[in-house]
């Protein structure tokens, strides 16, 4: 496959080695009047369209004149697994409830751990599949999925399951994360370090065993998981071979961030009120902070992470979703233009974090996240001229088109190609 005649061709070139930091951020390394060749489900060469067309012959062709072409978005922090939906509480938070409020009343993620419970993994796969087809649909082709929806051993490996299933059976890799320390179940309420043991002495070693996680995070927050807690479980996981996310300061400034340096965390996730002390930290361990803009305008909170201020000290920022009940957002375009129009990340500096700089949040750099050689054939192509239009048109679908692995699966007005 030849895909030519990008106005730009946006290459991320030189950001797989180590996450793009401060001014880097915005070198984006645009070729102009450019081609990528594709071969095996692999990137072949990234050149000029002259170059390649004197040395290659293309049984497929995708004229992009006109368009931009960038790596396919990768979304690091999704919670993709689970049933039910909560419209009833975003009707509550409009009239004032806040989302611990909500938790600590049974709702939230606990009234989704009570429909996810019973849910056959059937179910889940399908509900999953149609999530993952939009997501597609908008340019996304890698993303990370956390369980937390189960909260009990059984439900948190049919949660994992349903994501190992998905990667064989659908074209969107899938990168699974165990958060079984996202919220303190009803069934061990006034016991969290009651329930903390089970996921330290049951949940993590029979999920390293299977092999059905790469990372294990956990939410430390005030009234949920606290510091000592949450060393607990992503010490041990560590030591089954499960790499340490945190959810961090979200809600309120609790030492997330210094937690994350601490335990050598990939990321540290959120940090709304994370303190000058522990984005010191983060920089300096090169701790990605994966920052979700959707989240808090979801909340309805003035308040977003200051991107400008991490991006200023040398935090290596990514960009995700956080997919889920309470922030239905599937789209990757549409983070980028919060990020820019609410944390005033520049358009390029987004873009870096919603590819590169988010496939070193789930440790797949070598893989995704820019169009270099060797790396998988993941592409997308928008049907702007420049990719300043991300973050400056939305509301609608900028996707023209979207290569997976080589293979077309997203054409022209993102109606999905049969597979």
């Amino acid at each position: 496959m030849l895909i030519e005649d990008a106005n730009e061709l946006v290459t991320l070139k030189g950001g797989s080695l180590k996450p793009l930091v401060g001014k880097r951020m915005e070198e984006l390394g645009i070729i102009r009047d450019a081609c990528v060749a594709v071969k095996n489900g692999k990137i072949l060469e990234v050149s000029k369209r002259r170059e390649i067309e004197r040395n290659l012959k293309a049984e497929e062709t995708i004229n992009a004149k006109g368009k931009v072409v960038i790596p396919g978005f990768v979304d690091p922090h999704t919670h993709l697994v689970f049933a039910g939906s909560r419209e009833d509480e975003f009707e509550m938070q409009l009239k004032g409830a806040s989302y611990m409020e909500i938790l600590q009343k049974g709702g939230g993620i606990l009234k989704t751990v009570q429909h996810t419970r019973r849910a056959s993994e059937q179910e889940l796969i399908e509900s999953c599949r149609k999530t993952l087809n939009i997501m597609l649909e908008h340019g996304t082709t890698t993303v990370e999925a956390k369980s937390g929806y189960g909260l009990n051993l059984k439900d948190e490996v049919k949660s994992l399951r349903v994501m190992k299933r998905l990667n064989e059976m659908q074209p969107v890799d899938i990168v699974p994360t165990f958060l079984g320390a996202h919220a303190i179940p009803r069934e061990y309420k006034e016991q969290a370090d009651k329930y903390v043991d089970l996921v330290i002495d049951k949940m993590i070693p029979k999920i390293a065993n299977k092999k059905l996680a790469e990372f294990c995070d956990v939410f430390c927050e005030k009234g949920v998981f606290n510091i000592s807690q949450s060393r607990r479980i992503l010490l041990h996981g560590k030591k089954y071979g499960l790499k340490p996310k945190v959810h961090a300061d979200e809600m309120t400034p609790f030492g997330g961030a210094e937690l994350a340096a601490e335990v050598g965390a990939v990321s540290a996730e959120h940090l709304l009120f994370a303190s000058e002390e522990g984005l010191k930290m983060m920089a300096k361990r090169g701790i990605i902070a994966v920052l979700l803009p959707a989240a808090a305008f979801t909340l309805m909170t003035s308040r977003y992470a200051e991107a400008r201020k991490m991006i200023s000290m040398g935090v290596p920022v990514a960009l995700a979703t956080d997919f889920n009940p309470s922030c239905w957002v599937e789209n990757q375009q549409f983070v980028i233009s919060l990020a820019c129009r609410q944390m005033r990340m520049t358009p390029a500096e987004a873009l870096t974090a919603a590819t590169i700089n988010a496939a070193h949040a789930i440790n797949r750099e070598g893989e995704v996240g820019s169009l270099e050689p060797g790396k998988k054939a993941d592409i997308v192509v928008l049907d702007i001229l420049s990719y300043r239009f991300l973050g400056y048109k939305l509301g609608v679908n900028l996707v023209d088109k979207v290569i997976k692995a080589g293979k077309l699966v997203v054409d022209v007005e993102g109606s999905l190609k049969p597979r």
